[in-house]
């Protein structure tokens, strides 16, 4: 685990998104493998095999735009805050630490209101309720703001400079 990870909520959250992330792609590729194989031979593909790997790469998104803030591979425009005394550049990672979990928090009843109304709709091929697709909007604002969240309590107990843990390691 990673040593970064002080805290259990933070090393739950992460196992979590790790996992999930990972089932998603294993079934990503099984979905995809399975339409390669059957058009290569000439045989029916499944229909619903681009639709559920249009869903699950929206949960791969949506389980790992936390985890891309945390390690620094979302976008980070830093060339301003880097030519700052630390000071200054302390107090602008923070302010965009926390407006990041601001727009995730401002994200969740509307994304949950989105959820909702797919209940009324189905799925073209699976004929899944869309609220299970529409949550993975929910779920991203979610991580968004816990991910945040977290990196603004590390930056005001001293645990982090709030600057992307560029870890190697990811598992």
């Amino acid at each position: 685990m990673d040593p970064h990870l002080s805290t259990l909520p933070e090393r739950v959250l992460v196992a979590l998104c790790r996992t999930a992330i990972g089932l998603a792609f294993l079934v990503l590729i099984a979905v995809v493998l399975m339409q390669v194989t059957t058009r290569t031979l000439g045989l029916y593909s499944p229909v619903w095999t681009e639709e559920m790997a249009r869903y699950l790469l929206l949960y791969m998104t949506a389980f790992g735009i936390g985890l891309s803030l945390m390690t620094g591979d979302l976008v980070n425009v830093d060339l301003v805050q880097e030519m700052m005394p630390e000071s200054v550049s302390w107090w602008m990672r923070l302010v965009s630490a926390i407006a990041t979990a601001l727009l995730g928090a401002v994200m969740i009843y509307p994304a949950w209101r989105f959820t909702q109304i797919g209940t009324f709709q189905m799925s073209p091929t699976l004929r899944w309720p869309m609220s299970f697709v529409h949550a993975s909007v929910f779920v991203l604002a979610l991580t968004l703001l816990l991910f945040g969240l977290l990196r603004v309590v590390a930056m005001i107990t001293g645990k982090s400079d709030g600057r992307p843990e560029l870890s190697e390691d990811l598992g």
